[in-house]
């Protein structure tokens, strides 16, 4: 079984930079799951097949959201960022820049 998840030796990283790797890659399979969903619901015509898909996708997107609220607690420079971004009114280009900015002053 291949691990592409690595860029380095995975015997030199720490298990820490590991777990985080682990993470990353579930951050990202969450995301595609969503993604396969958002298609499959998108062209269904049954009602119930809809609905038991729709059901699945919000399970994905519950991982989703866990998965990334454990990244963030690895890495608080990334909660600084998105918080100047997620569930703010206004452009989002702009509240980047601001995220950005803050994250560079801690």
């Amino acid at each position: 079984m291949s691990f592409d998840q690595y860029h380095e030796p995975a015997s030199e990283l720490s298990e820490e930079t590991r777990t985080f790797a682990r993470m990353i890659v579930s951050l990202t399979e969450e995301a595609e799951a969503i993604n396969w969903y958002e298609q499959r619901i998108s062209v269904e015509k049954d009602k119930q097949a809809k609905a038991i898909m729709q059901n699945a996708q919000q399970e994905e997107f519950k991982h989703f959201g866990m998965d990334l609220e454990f990244l963030l607690r690895k890495k608080p420079i990334w909660r600084t960022t998105l918080q100047a971004i997620l569930f703010k009114k206004g452009d989002i280009v702009e509240l980047g820049t601001k995220g950005e900015e803050a994250a560079e002053g801690e």
